[in-house]
């Protein structure tokens, strides 16, 4: 169950909650289209495949427990399609929007206390691997239930709060760069993508490359709106 599918549902985009480190919650208040009372939409959501728990809240709130959190991947990357293509892609700028704003941040110093570079260099990092994919052979279905690891759920909750923040008004794109670009630097030096020394591809390397081209179109797409070509090298 996807962050897109369930805004269908619900009539607006669910919001991420908590670290995901045990569980991948979404919250929302929207009632479904057609209305219904909170507790209905809970029992209609429980049964759709993907979603393990829908909790009521106080005030009509629904915390929505989706079973396999890598899913929403498949919205962001459109290279996560079940295929072996890795083909680069030209991202759109969050909410379809052309580039308006004036980058916050200055191209120096590349050290990382500048979280210009932080970002940058995120997204460079996450365009490497797609290539380096490419050429060591890491290709075959991406299935995101491997998507479970401290590390990748970290990146994973990030990403999650892309659909939301594509509809606020003040979607605060630098902060949150920021915030997804930590989060992948975290997983690219503690979960590896790519395959070391004579070990053979996995699934497990494919799903992580999907989820590589997951940060690289976000991140690209709050550069544009930051007003900055996403750089493919540093």
């Amino acid at each position: 169950m996807t962050p897109g599918r369930l805004g269908e549902i619900l009539g607006g985009p669910p919001i991420p909650r908590g670290t995901w480190a045990k569980e991948a919650v979404y919250v929302s208040p929207a009632a479904p289209r057609g209305g219904g009372t909170p507790e209905g939409t809970a029992a209609r959501l429980r049964a759709l495949p993907g979603i393990t728990d829908v909790r009521v809240r106080p005030g009509g709130l629904l915390e929505i427990v989706v079973a396999v959190p890598g899913e929403l991947v498949t919205e962001l990357d459109p290279d996560a399609a079940p295929d072996t293509s890795i083909a680069p892609r030209v991202p759109d700028v969050p909410g379809g929007r052309p580039a308006e704003g004036v980058s916050p941040w200055a191209d120096f110093p590349r050290v990382w206390r500048n979280p210009g570079f932080v970002v940058r260099y995120a997204h460079c990092r996450a365009v490497a691997v797609r290539r380096w994919a490419a050429e060591l052979g890491v290709g075959g279905v991406f299935r995101p239930e491997l998507l479970d690891g401290r590390a990748d759920r970290a990146v994973l909750r990030v990403l999650a709060e892309a659909g939301s923040r594509r509809r606020s008004g003040e979607p605060g794109w630098a902060a949150y760069a920021e915030r997804l670009a930590l989060a992948y630097h975290d997983a690219f030096e503690h979960a590896p993508a790519l395959p070391a020394g004579d070990e053979d591809p996995a699934p497990l390397h494919t799903a992580r490359v999907r989820l590589a081209g997951a940060v690289r179109e976000v991140l690209a797409g709050t550069l544009a709106a930051l007003g900055e070509t996403p750089p493919d090298r540093l």
